[in-house]
């Protein structure tokens, strides 16, 4: 059981207008999606998050509070089965969720905390997207609407001549068969809470996924803080990829040579930063 702490109280004004403020934030990412969708079209930046990870957008949409927060003059089932009634409003059931939820609670805050305390590594230089591309032919490649910036073979020789060293097991299990022995590493779903590390741009990235598993523990802006890295994380991971996407206007980092390491390294610890601050925030709302 939680201990009893008297929860924050907002009145009808507060909360509808921080409802109001995150659907109209998130309605800037999902409305062009929504009409992507419609479309049939795809975009290997802009969609991404809403594809990989899987939380729908209605549910990235709708606001929670987060626990330990009264909503005077609410109804409960217009927040959902985890809310519950008070004398003035609805509140989180939060001990209900913690007891239903327990053990992916308690799996994601060690993943949180093991990876906060270990030393970032700067140096993969995006390879990793590249490993995921090695040796393979045109129609072979995830997004082989898009060309590639180098040959086959050049794109091949980086791969051979950087090396990859990739501590992440969601970017790991899609490299080509090829790849895979380049790694410095073997990264396993077991191995995740020894390797991951908070300099990486997928562990980062990860913090939305994070968000939305521990939600509605979690308040939607932290949600939405979360999506707004990942999205900027996205697009230099793309921008440092194989594929050339300057015509949907990502201008390459040009990783292959020392001034697009220099610039992506850089890039990553600017990351790095930001995801700190996110990480903490969760871990703040499932102490141990």
């Amino acid at each position: 059981m939680t201990a009893a702490l008297a929860p924050a109280v907002l009145d009808v004004a507060q909360w509808q207008t921080r409802r109001r403020a995150h659907e109209e934030r998130v309605d800037v990412w999902l409305t062009p999606h929504l009409a992507r969708r419609r479309r049939g079209e795809r975009h290997p930046v802009a969609d991404f998050l809403f594809t990989y990870y899987s939380h729908r957008p209605a549910q990235l949409r709708r606001w929670h509070p987060g626990a330990g927060v009264e909503l005077r003059d609410a109804d409960p089932a217009e927040f959902g089965r985890d809310y519950r009634a008070t004398a003035a409003g609805v509140t989180l059931d939060t001990d209900g969720v913690r007891e239903r939820r327990g053990e992916s609670i308690a799996w994601i805050r060690s993943l949180l905390a093991a990876t906060a305390g270990r030393a970032p590594h700067f140096g993969c230089f995006g390879m990793h997207e590249w490993a995921m591309v090695y040796r393979q032919t045109r129609d072979e490649l995830r997004h082989n609407a898009w060309p590639l910036r180098l040959t086959p073979e050049r794109t091949a020789a980086v791969v051979e001549e950087r090396g990859v060293r990739c501590s992440h097991f969601d970017a790991f299990r899609f490299f080509t068969p090829p790849a895979r022995p380049l790694n410095l590493l073997t990264p396993t779903r077991e191995t995740q809470h020894a390797l991951e590390q908070p300099g990486c741009l997928h562990a980062n990235m990860d913090l939305y996924k994070w968000a939305y598993k521990l939600s509605p523990l979690v308040d939607s802006e932290l949600v939405a803080d979360a999506f707004d890295l990942a999205r900027d994380i996205r697009t230099l991971d793309m921008r440092a990829s194989p594929y050339d996407l300057a015509a949907l206007g990502y201008p390459p980092v040009r990783v292959e040579t020392p001034e697009g390491r220099a610039e992506y390294a850089a890039a990553q610890r600017a990351f790095a930063d930001r995801a700190a601050v996110l990480r903490d925030r969760l871990l703040a709302t499932v102490p141990a």
